[in-house]
């Protein structure tokens, strides 16, 4: 193993999920008399998607073996929509809360009529936030700054969203793109797209038939063809970790709940891409093509003071 330690800034940020990464990769079903295929039968990826596949690869190993320290400014952003919860009689939010637990408010139209709304909820959340990622382990504290626009100073703050639990998003790449994940998916490059001054090539995956539902992620992202880096992420479906919580909403409001999203990794520093933007959208659906946005949350990380960040790169 040839060792490389690099003591300068760098720069990283956190995701909203634990990303719940196979630990093996599913074998694939057969059946019937196994034939010796012809040259004709075969399809073989693409000379480019299989070197894209084998930088990204590279590229997840130095993020698995990956060490750093930073501190950054942390601006949290989103929209509630409270009308299925307003049929559970709640309106009102609580600290840390993520359900509404007030009554709801009627307007009263005519001598009989009674129409109930509710208005959307805007919440907005400045924290300073540091990570510090050694071996496995990462560590997080925040100090909050400001809520709704109001200052305030509030030292080991605890993170206030409709979205309970964070995690980190900079090892989210290597679920889909790392060496012993890979073989679990189906890869396509689907086109090409200009993000700052590189062309991207969009690479989507999608769980071979065999794999765990519950256990491989899955979706589209943006890959730097000449360094394998990857530069955006959207994720879809319901294989997220914690998804229990979105699954008795579900079951409360009778309809299919489904998570959209969205990371950028604008930040670089020393070859490695960092998140820089996170968005997050929450839905339920009632019937094919109807979906309600319970939630957007939107995280932008920016004003990063990098310190440490050391790697190893295995022969």
């Amino acid at each position: 193993m040839r060792g490389i330690r690099l003591a300068k800034p760098i720069a990283a940020t956190v995701m909203i999920f634990v990303l719940t990464l196979p630990s093996s990769v599913p074998g694939q079903a057969g059946g019937g008399t196994a034939q010796r295929p012809s040259r004709e039968s075969i399809a073989p990826a693409p000379p480019q998607l299989d070197a894209l596949l084998a930088k990204a690869a590279e590229y997840c190993r130095k993020l698995e073996s990956s060490a750093f320290d930073f501190v950054c400014r942390e601006e949290i952003r989103e929209t509630i929509d409270p009308k299925l919860d307003a049929s559970r009689k709640a309106i009102r939010m609580d600290r840390g809360s993520t359900d509404y637990v007030g009554p709801v408010a009627p307007n009263y139209i005519g001598p009989t009529l009674v129409i109930t709304t509710v208005r959307k909820i805007k919440r907005s959340f400045v924290y300073d936030y540091q990570c510090i990622r050694a071996g496995r382990t990462i560590r997080e504290s925040r100090t909050q700054l400001e809520e709704n626009g109001k200052r305030k100073s509030v030292p080991n703050a605890e993170l206030q969203t409709s979205i309970v639990v964070w995690a980190t998003a900079l090892l989210a790449p290597v679920g889909l793109f790392g060496e012993r994940f890979q073989p679990g998916y189906d890869f396509t490059i689907v086109g090409e797209e200009r993000i700052g001054k590189s062309t991207v090539v969009i690479v989507d995956a999608r769980p071979k038939p065999a794999a765990p539902a519950t256990r491989n992620l899955f979706g589209k992202a943006w890959i730097d063809p000449a360094t394998g880096n990857i530069l955006k992420i959207e994720w879809s479906e319901s294989r997220v970790g914690n998804f229990d919580v979105f699954a008795k909403r579900g079951e409360i409001y009778k309809r299919t709940p489904r998570l959209n999203i969205h990371s950028e990794f604008s930040a670089e520093k020393n070859g490695i891409r960092f998140p820089s933007r996170l968005s997050i959208e929450e839905t339920y659906l009632k019937e094919p093509g109807k979906a309600f946005i319970r939630s957007k949350t939107d995280v932008v990380y920016k004003d990063f003071k990098f310190f440490t960040v050391e790697f190893e790169v295995h022969d």
